[in-house]
């Protein structure tokens, strides 16, 4: 099996998906207990909102890591 580097693996599409998923679902729920008061009060200002897109990426970065590691894992245990 061909080697790949961690960047090929976190950017496969099957990667990407996986971690987008998560990161919606995730991302949803910590936004809401960190901002759902402000959100649904109305009081978001823009800082307020680009932390609570911010807040996507915490999920979606340790599900790509996950998957890389997973992955690089897989493959070393193949070549042995």
């Amino acid at each position: 099996m061909a080697y790949q580097t961690s960047w090929q693996i976190a950017t496969d599409r099957t990667v990407v998906k996986r971690a987008a998923k998560i990161a919606f679902i995730v991302g949803i729920i910590i936004a809401m207990i960190n901002h759902g008061d402000r959100i649904t009060s109305g009081q978001m200002d823009a800082v307020a909102w680009a932390k609570c897109a911010l807040t996507f990426l915490v999920p979606y970065s340790v599900s790509t890591y996950s998957s890389v590691m997973a992955v690089r894992e897989r493959l070393q245990s193949l070549g042995d």
